[in-house]
């Protein structure tokens, strides 16, 4: 269970293809390296942050761009066990944030300060799935 970091060119066309106009919620599960890896020329390559430290500074980082784009987290849970799927598929970090629209997303990844952060996410991370989601109604039945 190891290599998705980022989204590879068709994903993001698959993604930017869709309906920009509405709100769309991201899940996401994040599984974190031991060790951060940054790339050598960055100021903390080296300094022996784990996953998981570089992955608060992303959030740390990235707090204000979220807000001032009207995005949030609805959702936020702590890994227990898998019922059903992969049984390596154990995850650090889950949560689902909502995005005003497509555009806004857009606007966050095509942020100055939002690629310099980004770089943490990018040390911090073993692997990860980001999934799309329209967001949808709660109910009392699962159909």
């Amino acid at each position: 269970m190891s290599g998705h970091v980022d989204p590879d060119r068709v994903q993001f066309e698959a993604f930017k293809s869709l309906d920009r106009d509405q709100p769309i919620e991201m899940l996401n599960l994040v599984k974190f390296r031991d060790l951060a890896v940054y790339p050598k020329e960055h100021a903390l390559a080296g300094a022996g942050l784990s996953g998981a430290e570089a992955y608060k500074r992303y959030g740390a980082e990235t707090a204000p761009i979220i807000a001032r784009l009207g995005a949030s987290i609805l959702w936020r849970g702590a890994f227990q066990t898998v019922l059903i799927g992969p049984e390596d598929e154990a995850w650090d970090e889950m949560f689902i944030a909502r995005y005003p629209s497509t555009h806004a997303f857009l606007e966050m990844v095509t942020d100055p300060d939002y690629k310099q952060a980004v770089i943490h996410r990018q040390a911090a991370v073993e692997t990860s799935r980001l999934i799309r989601c329209a967001p949808a109604e709660g109910g009392r039945t699962f159909g």
